[in-house]
């Protein structure tokens, strides 16, 4: 698929793959609006939305003619994969993501990223930390088996390293 043909893409990954930072670069490439699932999952001061608020505004994204977005809230994904045209998933060793995310924790503690909502300032979870753990197996099984029911008129693209996506956007660049 052309990427001018593009109107919505989901990208799916483990904490710490690079799915914000591909979403806003895949969006000032295609000018479509990007949209971060941590800011449907959690409200202000980290309090976490209840599952019907989460499902309420992801069908809300869901609807729009255009979007980018990236994220989890996994029982929303069928119907998100039922609407996108691309699917992305990127599929990155553990050892550099929870790198990944000790070093964003690290550089933006007390502050509250773009992706985030207000008053949501960094900092670092144990809890956190151990359902990246807890979940590395089991969330890219999840995935994988996900990655591979999609519908093939979808375009699907599997990232497993930076340079992977790097190429991929380069390419988009020249278009």
């Amino acid at each position: 698929m052309q990427p001018l043909a593009m109107q919505r893409v989901m990208i799916i990954g483990q904490p710490g793959s690079g799915k914000s930072t591909l979403a806003r670069a895949l969006g000032k490439i295609s000018s479509l609006p990007v949209y971060h699932i941590d800011q449907i999952h959690w409200q202000a001061g980290w309090v976490e939305r209840s599952r019907s608020e989460k499902a309420l505004l992801c069908a809300a994204v869901h609807a729009k003619d255009k979007w980018i977005f990236e994220g989890g809230v996994s029982s929303t994904w069928p119907e998100r994969l039922k609407r996108s045209d691309t699917l992305i998933w990127l599929d990155f060793p553990f050892s550099l993501r929870i790198y990944r995310v000790i070093r964003r924790t690290m550089m933006n503690r007390g502050q509250t990223r773009p992706d985030l909502p207000d008053n949501c300032p960094e900092k670092l979870r144990l809890e956190f930390l151990k359902w990246i753990w807890n979940t590395r197996n089991s969330g890219k099984e999840k995935m994988q088996e996900f990655y591979q029911s999609a519908p093939y008129e979808k375009s699907k693209y599997r990232f497993q390293n930076s340079a992977d996506v790097d190429r991929y956007l380069n390419n988009l660049n020249k278009t």
